[in-house]
């Protein structure tokens, strides 16, 4: 894949500018262009107390420590 340096784009003329339309950001189109989709389950921030060597254990593993403690404790709901 090739790319080019933002400096090598073209000069924005009049003319393009005229063809341009504005995107009203209540369209479908507008909503799509800001952020991630809405998840249909989306997770809900908590703030909670574990002993060290638990979250010591579950950072160990790197990056997405939180994620694994939200699977072990669903492992341990659907039991």
């Amino acid at each position: 894949m090739t790319h080019t340096h933002p400096d090598d784009a073209p000069e924005l003329t009049a003319e393009m500018m005229k063809t341009f339309k504005r995107v009203d950001p209540d369209s479908p189109l507008g909503k799509a262009m800001r952020g991630r989709p809405k998840s249909s389950n989306p997770k809900q921030p908590v703030t909670i107390r574990l002993d060290a060597d638990i979250v010591a254990h579950f950072k160990a593993g790197g990056k997405g420590w939180q994620t694994r403690i939200n699977d072990a404790l669903h492992k341990v709901i659907a039991k």
